[in-house]
């Protein structure tokens, strides 16, 4: 199985992170966006968005976006709960995430963190702070009656909120306005098997 992406990405490490719990044998192909690796035709060929993360699985079949692929792997593990509103629960979170999180803070980190700040986007970057800041506020209410996003028990929830949450500073960010956010973050760096952000073994 070969899984394409650039560990740099909160959307990319989501699956690295999961692979890793579940130790699941993958081939890890970086690719550097940036540099237009995923517009390449070869690769929109097997990927028509031209997005990463994105699996190769070893039957030759195709999948993409980063909490599909977690959905994926998870079923029938322990990370996502059997019983159908848990799991819808979980489900709750993973929307919330594409939706109301990762757009505020995963793109606040793009333009401070790898763009620099360029001056025709500090507007956009201050104005992401509120809704990065009402994403994380919610999350700490959760975390600060529960272990886990849902429940006591971690799954693709935690792993898909952890991703640009732990490094949501570096999108201006202040975690110490979250304390029950950082607890959890400290708790699945703590998992055996957890892999960080960056590291590509």
């Amino acid at each position: 199985m070969k899984v394409y992406g650039d560990l740099q990405s909160g959307n990319c490490l989501k699956v690295k992170m999961l692979l890793s719990f579940l130790q699941i044998e993958h081939e890890w192909i970086h690719v550097d966006i940036l540099n237009g690796e995923s517009k390449t035709d070869s690769f929109l060929t097997k990927f028509p968005n031209g997005k990463i993360p994105a699996v190769e699985l070893d039957d030759g079949r195709y999948l993409c976006e980063s909490n599909a692929i977690l959905g994926f792997f998870a079923e029938d593990t322990s990370l996502l709960p059997h019983d159908s509103f848990q799991k819808a629960k979980v489900y709750e979170w993973l929307f919330f995430e594409q939706y109301s999180h990762e757009p505020y803070i995963a793109v606040a980190r793009f333009i401070q963190k790898y763009l620099g700040m360029p001056e025709e986007r500090r507007d956009e970057y201050l104005s992401l702070q509120a809704g990065g800041n009402k994403a994380l506020q919610l999350m700490d209410n959760q975390l600060s009656q529960t272990t886990y996003l849902v429940g006591n028990e971690m799954t693709i929830a935690d792993i898909a909120l952890y991703a640009y949450s732990h490094i949501a500073d570096e999108g201006g960010f202040d975690l110490n306005r979250y304390p029950a956010v950082q607890r959890w973050c400290r708790q699945i760096q703590s998992m055996p098997r957890y892999v960080g952000i960056g590291v590509r073994s």
